[in-house]
């Protein structure tokens, strides 16, 4: 009995979320190796079919890195990296499209089985994400077919999102010169999360959110404004691939995005409880 009313419970706690969120739009992102592992991708999969059955509008953004370095590795081709971004040439990115495709196919089709109406879209089709070629801070260096996003399709995400659909967005962008591009995974997410207006831009990781110390369970940090945020990469507290995230986190809160969190997505049904509950359990990232 005592387990019944405690459900009942954690039911109404998320009662008020469900009615705040209902028919918002909510941008995921998803990457890195917790994609490859079946069992985290199952958990992170169906939590994304209940948002979409409680009337959340979903949209998935996800990477490959993992995928495309390993099939990189296996064709004997050497992997580069300039300012956390994939040096791509024309070789390199049949490899990126290729691995993304297969995993948006994957992604779709599980969603379909769990109940939900998914759709796949490439971002370098019906001017989805368009880019120019992308350069480096410093401006020396030529990182080959790397995008830098101009503008997002809102009207096709806007159309598939109307007909109740989960969209897997795969990073890729077309240029005015008619070419494919590579796109960051993390700032396409971004992008499209402030483009579309979205209620929330949520960054799933393999790591509990932003800690003071790595060290220390304890130094977890529930919430950080974005003031706060250049501090402690400049103290090193945040630190290499975390970077990217929180700046993503950043660009979506300067664009008008309401909240942005990062959360671990090893956590069961940890985006379900960020969402739905008090508590929450990453690390949100606010104004």
């Amino acid at each position: 009995m005592e387990d019944a009313i405690r459900k009942a419970d954690v039911l109404i706690e998320a009662l008020p979320y469900i009615k705040r969120f209902h028919k918002k739009v909510i941008i995921i992102k998803y990457g890195g190796s917790i994609l490859g592992d079946e069992n985290i991708r199952a958990g992170v999969l169906e939590d994304i079919v209940f948002l979409n059955f409680m009337g959340l509008r979903t949209i998935l953004v996800h990477g490959g890195g993992p995928n495309i370095s390993e099939r990189m590795r296996a064709s004997g081709k050497k992997t580069e990296f300039v300012e956390g971004m994939r040096v791509t040439d024309e070789e390199t990115l049949q490899m990126v499209e290729e691995e993304l495709l297969v995993l948006n196919e994957l992604i779709v089709k599980e969603i379909n089985q769990l109940g939900a109406k998914a759709i796949g879209l490439n971002g370098k089709d019906d001017d989805l994400i368009h880019v120019e070629k992308k350069k480096t801070k410093e401006g020396n260096v030529d990182i080959g077919l790397v995008g830098h996003i101009k503008t997002i399709n809102t009207q096709l995400l806007d159309g598939e999102l109307k007909k109740d659909k989960v969209v897997v967005v795969l990073p890729m962008g077309k240029g005015k010169d008619k070419k494919t591009y590579n796109v960051n995974a993390d700032e396409a997410a971004s992008s499209i999360a402030v483009n579309i207006g979205a209620e929330k831009f949520v960054l799933l990781t393999n790591v509990k959110g932003i800690m003071r110390n790595s060290e220390d369970p304890h130094s977890f940090i529930s919430t950080l404004t974005t003031e706060e945020i250049q501090g402690l990469i400049d103290s090193k507290i945040i630190q290499q691939g975390m970077i990217p995230k929180v700046n993503a986190c950043v660009e979506a809160l300067n664009g008008g995005v309401k909240k942005t969190h990062i959360i671990d997505a090893r956590t069961p049904h940890a985006l379900l409880l960020e969402i739905f509950t008090d508590q929450g359990i990453g690390t949100e990232i606010i104004k």
